[in-house]
């Protein structure tokens, strides 16, 4: 980031093309990445089992959908058009209209209807949208460990206590599967014995930290 130059309009221009012509190179390669990445995940989702529903995902978002549409330079190109076409209007309204800060994760559950669409991640119960987050974070989890051999370290707050006995014990037996360092936080010690063999137990007490006996 810079101060704009305090000369005359034309090396302003000059000035602003040049930061322009750097914003949507880095515009469109974060929006082909993002697209590369939810494309991977969908397919990880294929790999699901269990009680815990799919999701599609996808990138809302103008940069995402131009680079769908054409190729990357002529995407580059478009938006490089329309924040030089709304310069004025940004600087008015201390905002940029266009960009991949604009663009948004949007989640449906996968086979589901509302009407002829599909059911938004939305337009669901809180618990539904529970559930989907966590479809979402063991396909990313999956995905990890197939890219780089090795799972990753889990933490899941609280996330116990809102599932139903069949998909806590199907999301543990996943993340016991996963061989994944997982941390689990809850109050209640019932919610988790299912891993009583499979982990190790801690109570946090007036800010002390004691191991349970197994």
């Amino acid at each position: 980031r810079g101060d704009a130059p305090a000369a005359d309009g034309a090396e302003r221009d000059r000035w602003l093309s040049g930061l322009e012509v750097e914003m949507a190179g880095h515009a469109v390669a974060i929006a082909a990445a993002r697209r590369e990445t939810v494309d991977a995940l969908n397919a990880a989702m294929d790999e699901a089992v269990g009680p815990f529903p799919r999701a599609d995902l996808a990138i809302d978002g103008a940069v995402e959908l131009s680079l769908q549409e054409r190729p990357a330079l002529e995407a580059e190109d478009l938006l490089r058009d329309r924040l030089a076409a709304a310069r004025e209007g940004d600087a008015a309204g201390g905002v940029t209209q266009w960009g991949t800060h604009r663009s948004d994760l949007k989640a449906a559950f996968r086979g589901r209807q509302l009407g002829a669409a599909a059911l938004d991640a939305a337009e669901a119960s809180t618990g539904e949208q529970k559930a989907l987050l966590i479809s979402i974070l063991l396909s990313q989890a999956r995905l990890s460990r197939a890219r780089r051999g090795e799972a990753p370290l889990l933490l899941l707050d609280e996330v116990a206590a809102h599932l139903d006995p069949d998909r806590r014990r199907h999301l543990y037996k996943e993340v016991v599967a996963l061989g994944s360092q997982a941390w689990f936080t809850g109050t209640e010690t019932e919610l988790f014995r299912p891993l009583r063999e499979a982990a190790q137990f801690f109570t946090i007490m007036d800010s002390q930290v004691s191991r349970d006996a197994a």
